[in-house]
């Protein structure tokens, strides 16, 4: 859009450029008298507007070109010499109110039904630019300022105008934004998030873009089961999208790459008729917490020119920052989350995100852009293609402000709850796994064969808050009964939560066979290693020395009866308390010394 009569209200169609005359241009489009007092005035401001516009341009270019060579002390200077800015622009716009609001009243106030318009509300919104938490913005609608303004809005070039909350709202506008920042970093400007009312929401918004019909997915097996049924009961059915569907059962780049292989020969014909492979992966995946080696999978996607998808929900930016990585043939496609996990923190709302790469996400009608792939090929990619245009801007699925203020809130603590989380899961893991009769599943154990992988994919090689247990016996110890398995699990309250979901504060616990993953067949179950008495545990902030005390005296109550030594087996109260001191101990060190130096932060 041409700066010079950007704030036009003929910006489509005047042929003026110069400030002076787009001014005189708007007092008459208005019907005001140019020669009059007021036309005067009126033409005199909007003159200074057009060059303030002008100038504010010339800022932003400065800013882009500049910033990355200035030192930290003129960062700050830089910031805050514009942060008054804004204060005075704002100011300027509440000292417009009065002479608004005296001319409005002079129009409205007569009709004998003004109560129903409700308060206008440009009037009394100016502070509300400067409240130190982003607006919760209810409305269904806008005001708009001009004809070929909102023309601007519906082909996606007026960034000013939200059309309606179906599609845009600033409150969960910010929260995309800060999402973005948090996941991609200094890489953040390559990125765009779109919200969805609900993780599922969002990964099937994906899906549906993404996928034609007959085109093949691969995916891990460990993944949540809703996405698990959205895939194999819904895309795969030949009455919708007829998908095909391969499990690779591996983590790691090489099972990836050879399952791709396999599947591009499995498929040749499809994939000679011009459909697509995507990839598909949950890390850490749901229930186990195992973790895939997300770069090395990505790199071997990439080089086939394939997309790849990655759900990180379990794993958070703080620990599985996948979209930072240095080199982009490392970097997922696409990335999702349910903010209704972890990121929320609380669980009181549901929500979800899509991040992905500018182009892929959003550009104005009419548009196209050819960029590079990560595999250093170019592509173009049209406005239609990309999700806010294929399926955003139709299926109206764009989170509310309520629950989008609600994410932003718990965001603001993520970091600090995930560190304790993690200090209690492994706790809880090497407390539990000491049990002769507890099988623990957890990354965060030398013995896991995932092991590996999560040292060194996830920050720090610290797991995730979820990890599973199950009582099925080993070469010589008898399983636990179903049915006193059932009669414990069923008295782990209060101390541990009965409830579906993770990222809660406190620590909750499911059976994944009879919930989560329900839509399993037993084969698929039995191959994505969960057992009738799995116990997926979703830790929280509690003390989990707490947690094994209930599960002990429960267990005295319940599994002593047919298996008289079950509650003699955990370890000593000593024993306990040193593991959880050293792992509290050691997590925070492993933390302090991995924040940057004081010295980095002068820079």
């Amino acid at each position: 859009m041409n700066k010079a009569t950007q704030l036009s209200p003929l910006r489509k169609t005047t042929r003026h450029e110069d400030a002076v005359s787009l001014a005189t241009e708007q007092a008459e489009h208005f019907g005001i008298d140019t020669h009059s007092e007021f036309g005067q005035s009126l033409i005199e401001l909007a003159t200074t507007l057009y060059t303030a516009n002008h100038h504010t341009h010339d800022l932003w270019a400065i800013t882009l070109d500049g910033l990355s060579d200035l030192d930290r002390n003129d960062r700050i200077a830089w910031f805050n010499a514009k942060r008054f800015l804004s204060f005075q622009l704002a100011k300027i716009l509440d000292n417009l109110q009065n002479p608004m609001r005296a001319t409005y009243k002079s129009i409205a106030t007569k009709n004998g039904h003004f109560a129903s318009k409700g308060a206008y509300p440009i009037f009394d919104n100016v502070a509300a630019i400067f409240s130190a938490s982003p607006v919760i913005t209810r409305t269904a609608t806008y005001l708009f300022a001009c004809t070929e303004w909102v023309e601007d809005a519906f082909n996606g070039r007026e960034p000013l105008h939200d059309i309606y909350s179906r599609l845009l709202n600033p409150t969960s506008i910010s929260l995309a934004n800060h999402i973005v920042d948090i996941e991609a970093g200094d890489m953040a400007d390559q990125y765009l998030a779109w919200n969805f009312n609900s993780g599922m929401a969002a990964i099937d918004g994906l899906l549906s873009h993404l996928l034609g019909r007959e085109d093949i997915v691969l995916a891990s097996r460990n993944i949540y089961g809703g996405s698990y049924q959205l895939l194999q009961d819904w895309y795969r059915k030949s009455s919708n999208l007829d998908i095909a569907v391969e499990w690779v059962d591996g983590y790691g780049a090489d099972d990836f790459a050879q399952a791709m292989d396999a599947a591009a020969n499995t498929y040749a014909d499809r994939i000679k008729a011009g459909r697509k492979i995507y990839v598909y992966l949950e890390s850490p995946c749901n229930p186990h917490g195992f973790v895939l080696d997300v770069a090395g999978i990505s790199r071997a996607t990439h080089e086939r020119g394939w997309t790849l998808i990655a759900d990180t929900t379990v794993g958070t930016p703080f620990l599985h920052p996948v979209l930072k990585r240095a080199d982009p043939m490392e970097r997922p496609d696409f990335v999702i989350h349910s903010y209704t996990k972890e990121l929320a923190g609380s669980g009181t709302t549901t929500a979800g995100v899509v991040i992905g790469r500018n182009e892929d996400m959003f550009m104005p009608k009419g548009d196209s852009a050819t960029v590079t792939s990560p595999n250093g090929n170019a592509r173009t990619v049209n406005w239609d293609e990309t999700l806010f245009w294929n399926v955003y801007y139709i299926k109206g699925a764009f989170l509310d402000a309520d629950k989008a203020f609600e994410v932003l809130n718990g965001m603001k603590t993520y970091e600090l709850r995930v560190i304790q989380k993690t200090i209690n899961t492994l706790a809880l893991a090497r407390i539990l796994n000491l049990h002769p009769d507890i099988n623990v599943s957890c990354p965060a154990l030398p013995e896991s064969p995932n092991y590996p992988l999560m040292k060194n994919n996830m920050r720090l090689g610290l797991p995730a808050a979820l990890f599973t247990i199950d009582m099925e016996g080993s070469a010589n110890r008898s399983p636990i009964e179903p049915s006193v398995f059932k009669q414990f699990f069923d008295m782990l309250e209060p101390a541990i939560g009965m409830q579906v979901s993770l990222g809660q504060t406190n620590t909750v616990a499911l059976c994944p066979a009879m919930t989560t993953h329900s839509e399993l067949t037993a084969d698929a179950l039995s191959r994505a290693g969960i057992k009738p008495t799995t116990l997926r545990i979703a830790v929280g902030l509690e003390d989990p020395r707490m947690f094994v005390a209930h599960m002990q005296q429960t267990a005295e109550i319940t599994i002593d009866l047919e298996h008289n030594d079950f509650s003699s087996q955990f370890p000593s109260p000593d024993q306990i308390d040193e593991i959880y001191r050293k792992t509290y101990l050691d997590v925070q060190q492993q933390f302090v010394e991995d924040l940057p130096s004081y010295s980095t932060l002068l820079q």
